[in-house]
């Protein structure tokens, strides 16, 4: 039993212990907070954008600390689960490393490139496994298409455009400060990035165009180059003040022999799928497959069991290893340098 001290307590803190209940090989034995009600287990003050609300959770089989340094003196804890605001994660990464403990990290891995290295250099040195929770790829339908590029049962990859918007996400504390969230790039699109990355390789240039909000990219589309010319990828999103749709997501993912399709949306609180995935053949009918764990939350729990067998086997996550998490950080630094630029910029 992986025995998991979270670190933090809020959206994706409650999401985690949500997930952990799903996961028989691993138990939130701990956690840290420095509010007094969420000490005494009232999480119910806590919202996000997709999920249950927060609830009043049983806390009297937990250790429960005020501080991450109290948690990590804690000789229980296998694992610390950093939930806590990015600019926050490189200093609680490489305590939570020196201390002897595996660590998953929410994404983003950090807000700078240098700074996620260093978590990274952190890891190599203690010999335990730093992975971030990149979750795209465990959502049903990404997870689809990302076993149809690792089977090949489509033919060779081609390309794809990926889309993923919300509205003005008021419920977020310092959404567009650079220093302390980063803004739609590094919060939300870096999933795509991440995913991009997954799928095609590390981009050798990108060429975006967006609009700004003070110093931070609000909203972009940006095209990326490869070293095989003949891959055709985009990306576009952000945030539009939209108060009816909160998210959208989709994808075009274009191979030789078929093309896979998704459009989704939350509409006045009410998902709406406008085109659920969807195989459309170079021959024949288009189908639509059946997939299983279509609830987020079980996404989550699909993401922490790949972290439990990666600890178990000692052997870094194809999917969530740090190396990944970085390049995600730095192709979405290279959007951002494009936007500002109006050029097209190296990766």
């Amino acid at each position: 039993m992986i025995k998991v001290g979270i670190v933090g307590v809020g959206f994706m803190s409650w999401i985690h212990y949500l997930a952990y209940q799903k996961v028989r090989g691993m138990k939130v034995a701990a956690f840290c907070s420095r509010d007094p009600k969420k000490q005494k287990g009232d999480w119910r003050g806590i919202q996000g954008n997709f999920g249950p609300p927060g609830e009043k959770i049983d806390v009297s089989k937990m250790n429960v600390y005020g501080t991450i340094e109290e948690l990590l003196e804690d000789d229980s804890i296998d694992m610390v689960d950093i939930c806590l605001p990015p600019a926050m994660h490189e200093a609680a990464a490489i305590a939570a490393l020196k201390a002897g403990k595996h660590v998953l990290v929410e994404k983003p891995i950090a807000l700078k490139p240098a700074a996620a290295k260093a978590m990274q250099k952190a890891a190599d040195k203690s010999g335990k496994l730093m992975l971030t929770a990149h979750v795209l790829p465990f959502f049903a339908e990404f997870n689809f298409a990302l076993e149809a590029v690792r089977s090949g049962k489509y033919g060779k990859l081609l390309g794809g455009h990926f889309k993923r918007l919300i509205s003005n996400p008021d419920w977020l504390k310092d959404f567009y400060d650079l220093e302390k969230v980063g803004g739609p790039l590094l919060d939300l699109l870096i999933h795509d990035a991440h995913f991009i990355r997954v799928l095609f390789g590390m981009p050798t240039s990108v060429t975006s165009v967006g609009r700004m909000n003070g110093e931070c990219v609000e909203y972009c589309t940006t095209q990326f180059a490869f070293e095989d010319k003949s891959l055709v990828v985009s990306s576009t999103g952000g945030v539009l003040h939209q108060a009816t749709r909160s998210f959208s997501h989709g994808f075009e993912i274009h191979f030789e022999e078929a093309t896979l399709v998704l459009e989704f949306a939350v509409i006045d609180g009410q998902p709406v799928a406008a085109m659920p995935l969807t195989v459309i053949p170079r021959k024949g009918k288009s189908k639509q497959p059946k997939l299983k764990g279509t609830d987020p939350i079980d996404s989550f729990a699909a993401e922490l069991k790949e972290v439990e067998q990666s600890i178990l086997s000692g052997t870094p996550s194809s999917i969530l290893a740090g190396d990944l998490a970085v390049d995600a950080l730095v192709i979405c630094q290279k959007e951002a340098d494009s936007v500002a630029k109006g050029k097209t910029v190296r990766v």
